[in-house]
């Protein structure tokens, strides 16, 4: 699908407020409503809009620990692959995985109430997965940036 101007116009205003309502949205790209809901819902079914949501602010919610983990694996084993990616991704304290090249192979975002919860998170958890050799966390001192508009 090829993006207009229009098309832009509606991606930063519903990455800014993705409760915006129709009308409004409308009104501010200069469109009818029925029009821009055929616009939104084409970007939906082309999947440039994968989905909705909210930002939680993480230390509010008890979760004041954040750190980024360098995960090393001990071989690229496809089994125990399986079994890291499926596990990392039933973790409620990791909130993201990248795959990366570089010295490692795995950098997790993990979000966890304190220290001694994220300690119990390494050593019940991710040092306990046969793909995992080693792991180097950077803790997170404070956010300088997130969850930016992705510019169209």
């Amino acid at each position: 699908m090829k993006l207009d101007r229009r098309d832009r116009r509606i991606l930063t205003l519903l990455q800014e407020d993705s409760r915006i309502s129709n009308a409004d949205l409308a009104e501010a790209v200069g469109m009818s409503p029925s029009a821009l809901w055929r616009r939104v819902r084409a970007l939906e079914e082309a999947g440039i809009i994968e989905r909705y949501g909210a930002v939680v602010n993480a230390p509010a919610m008890g979760l004041g620990f954040q750190a980024i983990v360098h995960v090393h694996l001990t071989r690229h084993d496809p089994d125990k692959l399986v079994e890291f990616i499926r596990a990392v991704e039933t973790s409620p304290l990791v909130q993201e995985c990248y795959a990366t090249t570089g010295q490692a192979d795995y950098h997790l975002r993990v979000l966890a109430p304190d220290l001694d919860a994220y300690n119990r998170f390494l050593e019940d958890f991710l040092f306990r997965l046969p793909a995992v050799a080693s792991a180097q966390t950077n803790v997170v001192l404070r956010t300088i940036k997130r969850d930016r508009p992705v510019v169209p």
